[in-house]
């Protein structure tokens, strides 16, 4: 399994897509996007977030109908 470091939503990329990134800080600093991951049943795409308190929560899944890019870590 591959770890998702960015996932892109939406059909243009460079313009109008929303970039979700693993340590990116959402709603004014008081959280952090801690996971991406694939659900293997149903393939959609969900977003973790991880606050202060160090407590984990669902932010949001994409299904596979939407256009998305995804970039994995790559480790050397």
């Amino acid at each position: 399994m591959f770890d998702i470091r960015k996932i892109s939503i939406g059909a243009d990329y460079k313009n109008s897509a929303m970039h979700y990134i693993v340590g990116q800080n959402v709603f004014g600093d008081t959280y952090k996007v801690h996971k991406i991951i694939r659900d293997p049943n149903t393939g959609a795409l969900r977003v973790y977030l991880i606050n202060k308190k160090q407590e984990i929560t669902l932010w949001k899944e994409f299904n596979t109908s939407m256009p998305i890019s995804i970039e994995f870590n790559i480790d050397f």
